[in-house]
Formats: structure tokens, C-alpha cells, sequence
């Protein structure tokens, strides 16, 4: 939260570009410390995802903001998979561009359309 704050203000609490960060980078810190604990790649991501997964599920969300949340749960996985051996402020900076870079989809869009990408609901 310090980080998305840090770079995003209070932004990073509505559905744009900003929380797509937080997410990312959320999923990305729980797989990195579960690797730093389990020394396994495989189990971190599964770890990660089931747990961000149940947070999810527990603290419900309009459906397309869940979608959303869980996509880009999804992105961060990625990104520690990735670049699991870069230093964190590497990954900030990565997941800045691709924040930059987010795509707004609303209920139409097939998130499958916007793999490894983040996506937001409103513009900022």
C-alpha cells in the first residue's frame, strides 16, 4: 500500500490504472516472499494466487471490478515469474510503464484479449 501510495496518491483506491498497479505489484510481493520461503517458483504461484483468489472472494466486488482485480492478480504473478530475479525498484519501474500502458475494459471486453497486460475500469 506504502508504494502504491508513494506513487499513485489515493488514486490506487478506484478501478483505474492505479489499482491495476497495486495489484500487480500485491501479487508480485506475495510470490516473491513465498519463494523466498518455500525455494520453489511453483508453490509461491500457487500460494499467491489462492490466497489473493480467496481475498477476492471474501471481500466482495462488483463483477467487473472482480474480474479486473483478479486479471490483474494474474499480471503480477506474471511479472514475479518474470523478473523474479530483479531488485524491487526494478519492478516498480516496470509496473509503471505497464501502468502507463493499461487498457480500459468494460463489461464486453474478453479479458483474455489483455493477457500479461493490466487493465483498469475508469480513466484517472
Amino acid at each position: 500500500m506504502s508504494v502504491s501510495n508513494q506513487h499513485y496518491g489515493r488514486s490506487h483506491y478506484k478501478n483505474g490504472p492505479a489499482n491495476a498497479f497495486r495489484h500487480a505489484f500485491w501479487n508480485y510481493l506475495i510470490a516473491k516472499k513465498c519463494h523466498l520461503i518455500s525455494k520453489n517458483k511453483v508453490r509461491a504461484l500457487i500460494w499467491s494466487e489462492k490466497i489473493t483468489d480467496w481475498h477476492e472472494e471474501a471481500f466482495q466486488n462488483r463483477e467487473l471490478a472482480r474480474k479486473m482485480d483478479l486479471h490483474n492478480n494474474e499480471v503480477g504473478r506474471f511479472i514475479f515469474l518474470k523478473y523474479s530475479s530483479y531488485a524491487k525498484n526494478e519492478v516498480i519501474n516496470i509496473l509503471k510503464q505497464m501502468t502507463r500502458a493499461s487498457s480500459k475494459v468494460d463489461s464486453n471486453s474478453n479479458f483474455a484479449n489483455f493477457k500479461n497486460k493490466l487493465v483498469h475500469i475508469i480513466d484517472e
